[in-house]
This record gives structure tokens, sequence and C-alpha cells, in this order.
């Protein structure tokens, strides 16, 4: 660790008096068993104030050191330097007003524009380092140039006694389970090779067409395996710490006596867009459990997205603000899990399980009798608005109309509307006792801001869906609240962890956290079949290949259950990157600075350099919002890890951010109307290098690529409890739909600018692998129905794949068939459909059960919904037993019966019958209930395949008769 300090100074440390020299850059001491800190240096005192003190808030700093044998410094005469590194001053591209770039002051050389707040220098105090490296750092903090670098209310001495943790660990698999992983994937890499190189060389000459199409098909399998095994070789875990971090952001200090939160601000998305597809009380349900969860109230703000513009929604929004008054202190009274009201009061465990309260049984009697009238009163809010609003429309609404329909063409037009609750007050407010009500006496009784977000819409204008939705929640949320992180849930995935937040927070605010640029969290579901037929809980995708992917550069983004970097869904680059280069990456260096372009610069006329891309390329058209232009700053300084130690690169001063946020007033209300205007986003870089990226009906995965391919990292944050809870489609036809939707977005990823082959050398190679395969797994479809069929064709031809069937041969093509799928009846179709027919797919939300009773739980489960998706695997089925039958009736009138031949050729049918198992069982419903189109198109199949067969190979009268 080296002293700054000049020769000059150097010299002026020689002299024995301590009063009238300058303090060393570094001090190191050690905390005795007493609680007195001892000071190691050579000066006495640890008073780091003086006139030699640099301008520089970063380099003078205190060490606490263990007490260890070698802790003792050397002289600290060490050669250094007073110059600080060169460097631009932070936010070279953001320079947004007057109060952003307050914010960006300077406070260290910058890293690409951005700053970096670890230390001065190098130091010629070997022993010191060497110290550190094997001992740890105790404590680490800088003493402030200025009288607000830590904040109004945090001095120096609040960090005395805080030793510094990490806030996250990375917990590697034991060895035990990640090697016999591992040597398996060898094993059966090698096995297929030598299969594969064993199929190839022994064609069957008598069936050449069969063997051919089986071949290709197993190549592409291996090919499709190799793909998705890859990015799996390095599974993680990781590990938070909530005592730690509440330690450092939440302690009353001296300097801070009402422990005010240091904790950065989370805005919170939910987005719906139709009431009778999303019932107004599962979103009234998944906002309760928001506005209820433990982080600061002052921090944590609540936005939905009504795309639909619904006045139900509207209204149910309103009712569940007014029960969140009495729910949210309810649930921090009496610290309540889950804090979803229809979650908690269906649990089956015992409610009074670890509450010491006395009151705990009134209470909980009491919220839940409120509790059912706010259910009555949400279920009887469409009747109450469909009179409401008959009667307004005879009077007062068909002259708005008349007006609405001449000033703009005759068209109607949705106009935007934005409404929310107070912010809150910074401080607690505690309630009191009331009789009608709960004892809320020393409970906090605040509700976070919330708003109620409807864009506008009009014909002729494309409002992309989803994404245009949640980039106008981004926009009105950078206007009213401003928060440095996003958390993006769907209206039917609710909070279930109330501590999720803060378990995300511990990754944000870690040391290199400024470099992640969301937290992925697993999607859990309710209300899911015991057997899980249609795989809803997709247990190998989210706890098996996003744990791999989190050991490379991280999890894809999946739509829900995330929480974002605000200044990454802007479109910057991280702070610090890395490039991979070689064939596999296997090369890695420092990626340089980008550039920002020059207003004159414009990316339609002039053409990008040949070595750069245009993901890397800053943003820079927002719209015309000075306000929005002044926010991006702001939370990007709010969004830095905090700079208590001295390996934090780019963070920001301890206590920066206790100063209680203004109210908000009209002219900033009106301005977060007006950014959600369907005309904001013309002529921006919204949807194309800004915020949700429009195109794709996945529109999540090419988020998360897009933020991948500048350099940023994700996260992915298992918690012991939950992090979210939701709905799953547990329905064949939902299912098919939702699967469906998926491989339509890969397809148009595979077909686009976002394909992982163009992929930036900021994108790892096993990262790429991974990307790849999104958009190639869907090809697997035409391969795979091939496949399906073969066995089929072998039988009604009595040829085979191989030139001799045997024993051996009969568990290779059903290993191949069980690797390359275990959801046969959903991907066999969903490729073909929209690569061959463009069909164009939309989301389609589950409808939740109305029945309450255990045995009607699952009656959605048995429910038979006919559509186009149940051709393709039911022609299957239906060729498949045709052609057992068939093959069966000729092995018994023949004269040489050849049951061996007959026995291998319907092994391989009916493995792919118990394949098609789940869907043969959707499809018959509850108690044989089977719809009679199926019936019909079984009939219509059967009757087809038989005329066909006999028209392409009809019997030979000669050969019957012998045989007779």
């Amino acid at each position: 660790m080296a002293s700054p300090s000049s020769p000059k100074k150097s010299s002026l440390s020689k002299q024995t008096s301590t009063a009238g020299r300058p303090p060393q850059a570094v001090k190191f001491a050690r905390r005795t068993s007493s609680g007195r800190v001892v000071s190691l240096s050579r000066d006495d005192d640890l008073d780091m104030s003086g006139e030699f003190t640099p301008q520089n808030d970063y380099i003078n700093y205190t060490v606490l050191m263990p007490p260890t044998p070698d802790n003792q410094p050397s002289s600290g005469t060490g050669q250094g330097s007073d110059s600080k590194p060169e460097g631009s001053n932070s936010y070279q591209t953001s320079r947004f007003g007057p109060e952003a770039r307050q914010m960006s002051r300077r406070v260290g050389a910058g890293d690409g524009g951005y700053g970096d707040h670890g230390g001065g220098g190098n130091n010629g105090n070997k022993n010191g380092q060497e110290n550190v490296r094997k001992y740890g750092i105790g404590n680490a903090f800088w003493t402030p140039s200025d009288k607000d670098a830590y904040g109004p209310d945090v001095s120096m001495q609040d960090f005395m006694d805080k030793p510094w943790k990490p806030l996250t660990r990375k917990v590697k698999v034991p060895p035990a389970i990640l090697s016999p992983y591992r040597l398996l994937i060898v094993f059966r890499l090698v096995a297929l090779a030598f299969f594969l190189q064993w199929r190839i060389r022994n064609p069957n000459p008598d069936a050449m067409w069969l063997w051919g199409i089986s071949i290709v098909c197993e190549l592409w399998f291996a090919f499709s395996w190799i793909l998705d095994i890859l990015p799996k070789l390095n599974p993680i875990n990781r590990a938070t710490d909530l005592v730690a971090l509440r330690d450092k952001f939440e302690t009353p200090s001296p300097a801070n006596p009402r422990g005010r939160s240091d904790l950065p601000g989370v805005d919170v998305f939910i987005s719906t867009a139709d009431p009778d597809k999303e019932p107004p009380l599962v979103t009234a349900n998944t906002l309760l459990s928001i506005l209820a969860v433990d982080y600061p109230t002052e921090k944590l703000s609540a936005y939905i997205s009504d795309d639909g513009g619904a006045i139900l929604s509207f209204e149910a929004m309103a009712e569940a603000v007014r029960f969140a008054e009495v729910w949210v202190p309810f649930c921090r009274k009496h610290n309540i899990e889950p804090r979803n009201p229809d979650s908690y009061f269906s649990q089956k465990r015992d409610p009074t399980k670890n509450k010491k309260r006395p009151d705990f049984v009134k209470d909980r009697r009491w919220i839940k009798r409120e509790y059912d009238e706010f259910k009555v009163r949400i279920n009887g809010l469409p009747e109450v608005i469909r009179r409401r609003s008959d009667a307004y429309n005879s009077r007062e609404n068909m002259k708005e109309r008349n007006i609405a329909r001449e000033k703009n063409g005759g068209e109607t037009t949705q106009e935007p509307s934005n409404v929310m609750s107070k912010v809150p007050e910074p401080d607690p407010v505690m309630g009191h006792p009331d009789e009608k009500r709960l004892d809320f006496t020393g409970v906090d009784i605040r509700l976070p801001m919330f708003a109620y977000v409807s864009r506008e819409k009009r014909k002729g204008y494309d409002h992309n869906k989803k994404a245009g939705a949640m980039n106008a929640m981004v926009r009105a949320s950078a206007i009213l609240s401003n928060g440095p992180f996003i958390l993006n849930l769907d209206c039917d995935h609710y909070i279930y962890n109330c501590k999720a937040i803060r378990e995300g927070m511990c990754f944000m605010m870690d040391r290199g956290g400024d470099r992640i640029c969301y937290i992925q969290f697993p999607q859990r579901f309710e209300g899911i079949d015991p057997s899980d037929r249609y795989a809803n809980h997709n247990t190998v995708f989210f706890d098996g290949n996003m744990r791999a992917l989190d050991g490379l550069q991280g999890p894809v983004y999946v739509g829900t259950g995330t929480m974002f970097r605000r200044y990454a869904l802007y479109g910057f680059n991280p702070p610090r990157a890395t490039e991979y280069l070689g064939v596999v990456g296997q090369n890695k260096t420092p990626a340089p600075n980008v550039q920002p372009r020059s207003n004159e610069d414009d990316s339609e006329t002039q053409p990008l350099a040949l070595a750069s891309h245009p993901d890397l390329d800053l943003p820079r058209r927002f719209g015309n919002s000075q306000l929005f232009a002044e926010s991006i700053a702001v939370a990007e300084y709010q969004g830095r890890p905090l700079a208590d130690h001295i390996s934090v690169k780019n963070g920001r001063p301890p206590g920066s951010l206790l100063v209680p946020r203004p109210p908000l007033d009209a002219p900033t209300v009106a301005e977060a109307v007006a950014v959600i205007s369907c005309w904001y986003e013309d002529k921006t870089e919204w949807g194309q290098r800004v915020g949700w990226i429009y195109g794709s009906v996945t529109e999540d995965v090419v988020t998360g690529y897009r933020m991948h391919n500048r350099g940023w990292r994700s996260v992915y944050c298992i918690t012991k409890r939950d992090a979210f809870r939701g709905s799953a489609p547990i329905n064949l036809t939902d299912r098919l739909h939702q699967v469906l939707r998926w491989a339509t977005g890969s397809v148009e990823i595979y077909f686009s600018r976002n394909n992982a082959i163009f992929a930036t050398r900021r994108l790892k190679f096993l990262q790429r692998i991974a990307y790849l395969n999104v958009g190639i797994y869907p090809f697997t479809s035409f391969f795979l129905v091939l496949y399906c069929f073969l066995p089929a064709l072998c039988l009604f031809t009595g040829k085979f794949i191989v030139q001799n069937l045997n024993t051996t041969f009969l568990n290779l093509p059903s290993h191949n068939l069980s690797n390359t799928n275990t959801n046969l009846p959903f991907r066999s179709e969903m490729g073909l459909l929209k690569v061959l027919a463009g069909i164009e797919i939309s989301f389609k939300l589950t409808t939740k059960s109305a029945a309450d009773d255990d045995e009607d739980m699952y009656a959605d489960l048995y429910v038979v919904k006919w559509t186009s998706l149940f051709i393709m695997p039911l022609t299957i089925i239906v060729v498949n037993i045709v052609a057992i039958v068939m093959a069966f009736s000729r092995t018994v009138y023949s004269i040489i019966p050849q049951w061996s031949k007959l026995l291998g050729g319907t092994f391989f049918s009916f493995w792919v019958l118990a394949h098609m198992y789940p869907f043969i069982k959707g499809l018959l419903g509850r108690r044989g209930r089977v719809p009679t189109i199926v019936y019909v198109w079984a009939g219509l199949v059967s009757i087809t395949v038989s005329l066909l067969w006999i028209s392409i190979s009809p019997p030979d009268n000669k050969n019957s008769q012998q045989n007779l």
C-alpha cells in the first residue's frame, strides 16, 4: 500500500515532531481485546485531517489489521506520487443537467468514463501488501476532503467499529458431485462418437432411404446435445449475508440516530393487459405482497402497467391500496410469510407457529374478515362498473365521444393516465391503538409509493405489446421515483419471500456489483398437479441450466422475477469489461473504452467502423424529456456499490443516499404522463438499443442477450425460501401455446441480428454456445417428427434402419430419443408451425380455476380445448398404432412368422408411444371424456394412412393365394 505523497512531503515525514508533518496516506491500526485502537504506524494518532490532506477523497484511508505475528508495516517511506491517475471525469456521455453533474462529481480516475474508486497509486510497502492478501482487511475508510463527502449525517467514526464483510460468496459444487457429473458427460460423448461411427460405416443396402433418414436425425440429435451440454460443465451456487447488508446500510449511529437506510431505491413493475384473462384479484394480491415487502418504505415504489386501460383494473388496484393500509402493518407487526393474503390464508399449516404476540389470533381473525370483504368488493366490481357506466354513458359520455371522434378523424383513443398514491415520509410513522381496527402501536404504518400507469394508444401506431408497456413504465418511473434498480414481475407472480429484494441487493451492492446488469431469480409455481405431467416446474432448466450459466457470464433473462440495473437497461456499457480472444475465447484482455458518438454522427447515414459492433455503441436518443435525461446520471450514481473497501471500484461514498426524497409536484407528474404518450418513442432508440428490445415475442431473451453482448454479467440468486411464486398453465392447450411461443421467439432470434454467431468478443465462448442453442433448438422438431415416424415406416415396409436387427441395437434409437427431448408432445409441432406456416403466436395467460375445494383443485387440468397444435402429435400416435396392428396381422397370417423381427420393430414404436403418454392422458380428460373431434381426427388419420399404404404397396394376389 503506497503513500501517494511527493518526495518533498516524504522529507517532511522524517522530522521528529508529528505536529508539523503530514500524516501517512495509509495508516495501520489494531483493535485490542478491550476495544481500544492501537496505531501500528509511525504516527501516534489516527487523525487524518490536516492541511496536507489531498484533494482526492479516496487516497487516504486507515486499515485495521488483524492481530497476526507479522502485521507490522515497514517504515512506510516507500516512493509514491501525489498525482492522481489520468482519466476523464465520470459520465462522459451522461451530463444531463446541474443535478446530474453534482451526482457525477469527480471521485477518482475514470475507467471507461465511470471512475475508479478503489484507492490510489502503487505502494512500495511490500510487507503491508502481503499481510492484506494473506489476512484480509478488517476495516477501510477514507477521509473526506469536504463536509458532505459521506452525506449529511455520517462521519468517519461511524465506520471505525464496523469490520468489512463481503455481502455474497460463491459456493462451488462439491467435487464428489461435480467430478462424476463431468465424467459421465465425457463417457456419453465417447459412446456417442463410437455409435455414430458404427452407424455411418454400416448402412442397410435393403433400405437405404430409411438408413439415410435415421443417420441425418441422429447426427442432428448429437449436435443438439453437444450444444446443450457444453455450457453445463461448471455449475455453481451462491450465498448472501443479509446481516452484513443490514449492518452496512441500516445500522443507527451517533451521526445517524434514526438509522435511515443507505440502500438504493427499487421500482417494482407489474404488467397486465386484460382483466378477463388476468383476474384483478390475482393482480391485487401481487400488489399487496409488494407493498408489504421487507425493504425501506421510502426507497420502494410499485408500478402497475394496465395496457388495456380497463376501469376494472384501475378500481381493483384502488381497493387493494385501501386494504393495504391494514394488511401491510399487520404483516410487519406479526412478521407474516408469505405476504400475499390469498396464499397466506390458504395455507394448511398451523398459523400460530412461531408467533409470540398474545394478540395474534385476534388480529388474524379480524384481518381475515377484512380480506373476505375485500374479495367480495373486488368480485362485485364488474357489476358495479357496468351499472355506473350505463348511467354515465346515457348523459355525458356520448358528448365526449362525439368530440373525440371529430378531433381524431373518427377514431377513439386511449389517453395516457398516471394515478399514484402519495410519497411516504422519510422517517417511520408509528401507529396507535384503535378499537375499530388493529393495535399498531410501535408498528410503521407507511405504505410505499404506488403508481397506476396506462399508456396512450392510438390506431396506426405499433405499441410493441409487453415490451412497449415495460419501456413506458421505465420512463414514467424515472421521472417519479428513479430507483436505480427495477424488479420485473408478472401479474400472477407474487413475492413469496419478503426479503427477496434484500437478497438481490447483496449482489448489486457487493464488490464488483457495478458490473452486474440483472439478478435472475428462479421461477417457482403453485397449483400444479402432483405428477407434473407437462413439466411445468421446468426443474432441469431452473435448477440445472441456470446454475451452470451462472458459472459463465450469467443466466438468461426469463421474463419475470428479475432485478435490473436501470443504467444497464438504458443501453450503456459496463464500467469494466473483458474481451475473449482466440478460437474458444481462451485469451482474456481488458476491453477498450467505447467513445461516444458525436451529435453529427448518424448510424443510419455513416457506416460503423469494421472493428466496432452495433451493440457497443453508446445510446444518445432517449427522447425530448429533459427531466428523463437528467435522471440517467443520478440513477447510475445511486446504483453504485458502497466504497467502504479498497477493492471496491466505481463506488459511492457511504451515507450519500440518506437525504430524503423530495416530494413530487404537478409539473413532474405532468412530465411522467407526457413520456408515456404513443408518439414519444418516434425517432428515438427505445426498443432498438434502449430498454426492452422490440421485434420478438420473446423480448426477455433478446434484452438479456444484448446486455451480455455489451460485457455485462448477470447472477442467479437461489434463496432458501422461494423468492417468488406464480401460476403455470396446467392445461394441455395452454401449455402447448406457451411452449410454442417460446419456440417462435427462438426462431425469430436465429434469423435476426441477435443471433449469437454475430456476438461481440465480450461474450464468453460457452455463453455464446448457450445463446446459439436458444435459437437452434426449435429446429429439432423437424428431425424429431421424422424420427417418430421411423418405427411406423419400418413396420410398414418390414425393413429396419440397420441390416441386422438384434437386441443390442434396440436401446440405441430409444436412447437418442430420450436424450433429445423429454417433452415430446410439445416440440414436435411448434417449430414446424412457425417456420413453415408462419403462424403468429400471442401470449395467453392461464385462466385460474374458480373452485376452492380439494376435489376440484386441478379441474382445469382435465379440460380439453381443441387446437390445431393437437394434429401433429395425434398423427404420430395414430400412425404408430396402425403400423403395430398391420405388422402384427402380417406376421400372424404369414407362412413363416418372424416374431423376433416383429418384437424388435414394435419395441421402437412402443417407446415413441411411451413418450407421448402425457399427451394421450391430456386428451382423455377426466373419466375418459374425450372430445368428439379427437375421435374424428383419429379415425380420419387411420383411414388415410391405411388407404395411402395400400395404394403405395398393393397386396400381391399370387403370394396371397400361396400363403393361404
